[in-house]
């Protein structure tokens, strides 16, 4: 009889270590599964402010693309930001968003022509943990780009 509850007494805890086992990997799953998908929504979210700013008329407009503000599926907030670089962008106030240097000086003195008019976009995708049942969910990607 003592051996008998031995060995349930063993069985029971290889079961609950099975349980806890197997919970946790599908929460891994769960978490990597909504951060992939935060991964490529940033992705996107970059291409798609280069489709904006193309398709945007600084000449006309008199101002720039400064940020992108979006949501997807109801559950991820989609930020983007845009920065310039370079000479003869608008010059009022909040026109375009320039990249400062630390001294607070606009960098608007670029010496080659092919450096002139880059960008640098910031896209931050968040989705809280009450909305997708995992660990919040934070990132963060930034790129450099010329349109």
């Amino acid at each position: 009889m003592f051996a008998a509850i031995a060995f349930l007494l063993v069985m029971a805890t290889i079961a609950g270590l099975m349980v806890s086992m197997t919970s946790l990997t599908s929460k891994r799953g769960v978490d990597l599964y909504f951060q992939e998908q935060a991964h490529l929504l940033a992705k996107s979210a970059t291409e798609y402010a280069l489709l904006a700013i193309s398709g945007h008329s600084i000449e006309t407009t008199g101002n720039c693309i400064n940020s992108i503000t979006s949501s997807y599926d109801g559950i991820y907030d989609i930020n983007t930001t845009i920065r310039y670089i370079g000479s003869g962008f608008p010059t009022a106030a909040g026109a375009c968003d320039m990249i400062q240097y630390a001294s607070g000086g606009d960098i608007n003195n670029i010496v080659t022509a092919e450096s002139n008019g880059t960008i640098i976009i910031d896209v931050y995708v968040t989705a809280p943990s009450n909305e997708t049942g995992a660990e919040r969910v934070r990132f963060h990607r930034r790129t450099m780009q010329k349109p």
